[in-house]
């Protein structure tokens, strides 16, 4: 039984199994994965929209396990920090919220095949990367319930688009052309607000008893919580905290604070003219469409101000202040534009889905002579000849953040100091998947192989080792970049280039 003629775009929505909707089963269930949101949330709204439809009530399952790739204090940390802010949220809906933390790695294999039993429809989200879209496919094949996936990811729906783009100019161009059509459905910004839903069930004593709710202690997320559980605790909590009152936080800062100076000095160390949004984003703590809301709401900006040219220009097509369209581009043409390669290409961290003269370039110059060849340890440890470098890996080890522009050079640097560009990739994934917080995203990917060039173009002259792999150097970046202050305080002591 489809759901039809509500309003969560179809084109958000897909079947991830064949099974029937159960009308005779007592609840909704909603499976939140990577929208760990109450509000902007197609996903929510989908499953209130069933809730409703069929007179039952919605349960929202959050969940973290402790096996996932990478699984650290830093990223329980942040999630655990989300779990607690929902569970205040849905508190006063006619939701339950039911938030689980599994103690030990499989001690929460059964539960969602538990919930499945009392679902009379499961809706869970639709994230291109990482683990969690096999995920997704693995368990709704053997479950005997409908499970629906949405796309909550982007402004523009990734089924909208016709396949991976090659750059980012082509990309801006399609959705110069298209985007106007999905700015007129957003999801509603509190999917909840007016429902008279059922009032939810007690948990079942047998799914209770096996797979109890996580204390509010846990969801503290502090140092001596997170002890307990087998997650690497050398991947200490950062000062950046996470759920959604915190990205609420950061959006109205970065708006108050740094947007005027967004244009000019986000490329400067010193400045740190940057949103701060990334990690928001990546955990589904904050919607684009939110951001994107409040920022235009700022400008005073109606949909009459965009241009009708679809010229793949970054600017004066919005028709909003030049920091806003900056800040637009980065949100809406670099964020998705990684969002929908992810969705189209299922090799998209493999090193083969490099483009054809990516490949070929970085296949002529492997022989050529390395100055300097670092193992993973080092790179991890900035141990480096190159001061600016270390600065960047300590910044990302301390904060979990890199700052955008030295990404791009720690990354080329990493390719420079490998033996193989293959080297080179598998360093730059450890490390950003490890210690960023918004690492194993695909705009992370996007940034990834960027440095190896994928959206790029061939660039001349032909350099050893980068071939016509763009080039990037730590003298021109001192140069260009304002980053005394930066360099003292991530790099102190470091030696190597100059201050």
């Amino acid at each position: 039984m489809p759901l039809t003629g509500l309003e969560v775009p179809e084109s958000r929505v897909a079947a991830a199994n064949t099974a029937p909707v159960h009308d005779d089963r007592p609840c909704v269930l909603y499976w939140m994965i990577a929208a760990r949101r109450g509000t902007w949330n197609f996903g929510l709204q989908r499953a209130a929209e069933w809730a409703s439809r069929l007179g039952k009530p919605l349960v929202v399952l959050e969940a973290l396990r402790t096996g996932y790739p990478w699984a650290s204090d830093r990223f329980h940390a942040f999630v655990l920090q989300g779990m607690a802010d929902n569970r205040r949220h849905f508190s006063g809906t006619g939701a339950r919220y039911y938030a689980y933390v599994e103690p030990a790695p499989g001690a929460g294999s059964g539960l969602l095949e538990a919930l499945a039993c009392e679902a009379a429809v499961i809706v869970t989200d639709d994230f291109p990367a990482f683990f969690l879209r096999r995920m997704v496919a693995a368990t709704a094949a053997r479950l005997p319930v409908r499970v629906e996936t949405v796309d909550s990811n982007g402004i523009v729906p990734m089924r909208a688009c016709p396949g991976p783009f090659p750059t980012a100019y082509a990309f801006r161009r399609f959705l110069q052309k298209t985007l106007p059509a999905h700015l007129q459905a957003f999801p509603k910004p509190d999917p909840l607000q007016g429902l008279a839903l059922p009032r939810p069930p007690r948990l079942p004593d047998r799914i209770a008893s096996r797979w109890p709710e996580a204390g509010d202690a846990l969801l503290a997320a502090t140092a001596e919580a997170l002890a307990v559980l087998p997650i690497d605790h050398s991947v200490g909590i950062t000062e950046t905290r996470g759920g959604a009152e915190a990205a609420s936080a950061t959006v109205d800062r970065f708006l108050a604070e740094r947007l005027a100076r967004y244009l000019d000095d986000r490329a400067h160390p010193d400045h740190d003219a940057s949103s701060g949004l990334s990690p928001y984003l990546h955990f589904g703590h904050m919607s684009a469409h939110q951001v994107f809301s409040a920022l235009m709401t700022r400008e005073r900006w109606t949909t009459r101000a965009l241009s009708t040219s679809a010229s793949g220009k970054r600017e004066g097509w919005w028709g909003a202040s030049p920091a806003a369209e900056s800040f637009l581009d980065e949100l809406i043409t670099w964020r998705e534009l990684g969002y929908v390669t992810c969705h189209h290409q299922a090799d998209y961290d493999r090193y083969q889905s490099l483009p054809g003269w990516a490949r070929d370039t970085l296949a002529a110059r492997a022989v050529d002579r390395r100055a300097h060849v670092y193992s993973l340890d080092q790179f991890e440890r900035a141990l480096t000849h190159d001061r600016v470098w270390n600065a960047a890996q300590a910044q990302l080890v301390r904060e979990g953040r890199l700052h955008n522009y030295l990404r791009m050079l720690w990354g080329k640097k990493i390719l420079e100091w490998t033996a193989t560009p293959q080297d080179a990739l598998a360093v730059m994934v450890e490390l950003n998947n490890k210690y960023a917080l918004d690492g194993r995203d695909p705009n992370s990917y996007s940034g990834i192989f960027w440095v190896l060039g994928r959206y790029d173009r061939p660039w001349a002259p032909q350099r050893p080792i980068f071939g016509s792999i763009r080039y990037m150097s730590s003298e021109n970046t001192l140069r260009k970049l304002r980053m005394k202050e930066y360099l003292r305080r991530y790099a102190p002591d470091a030696p190597g280039l100059v201050t």
